[in-house]
């Protein structure tokens, strides 16, 4: 089953260092950018995946094309794709050996999920962690 609780997401959040966070965008209108920066200031290390701005930078952090890509252990895959899409990504998080994927607001994909636990990851659906992070009150990471 998917994370529901406040005390599942908050055990989850607290455990979470390294988030690659697929979907990443450098335009400052778009909730990944948003999301990404609140992320870092939490005291996360956040990478940013997206296979059209590998090399680039996003807030100072250099874009890789694939999770597969990031050298480090991978604690939380944050999904800014889709619900359809978000199965593919599941998939390359389960392989790059993450612990835990995120699905964001609206990304709600049953399948995936299954498979992600099956796997041993832990799921979230439909929420957002810059959303949870305040509202939980959880204090930063580090």
């Amino acid at each position: 089953m998917p994370l529901t609780t406040d005390a599942e997401i908050a055990a989850l959040l607290k455990d979470v260092r390294t988030i690659g966070l697929v979907g990443a965008s450098p335009k400052a209108d778009r909730p990944s950018w948003r999301v990404m920066r609140v992320l870092l200031d939490h005291g996360y290390q956040v990478i940013p995946v997206n296979p059209g701005l590998a090399g680039q930078e996003i807030h100072g952090q250099k874009v890789v094309a694939r999770l597969a890509d990031i050298a480090e252990p991978i604690d939380m895959v944050d999904i800014f794709r889709n619900s359809e899409a978000a199965g593919e990504t599941v998939d390359e998080a389960i392989a790059a050996g993450a612990r835990a994927v995120w699905m964001q607001l609206g990304v709600i994909n049953e399948g995936a999920a299954a498979r992600a636990e099956a796997a041993g990851l832990k799921v979230v659906m439909n929420h957002c962690p810059a959303i949870e992070i305040p509202r939980l009150g959880l204090a930063p990471v580090g």
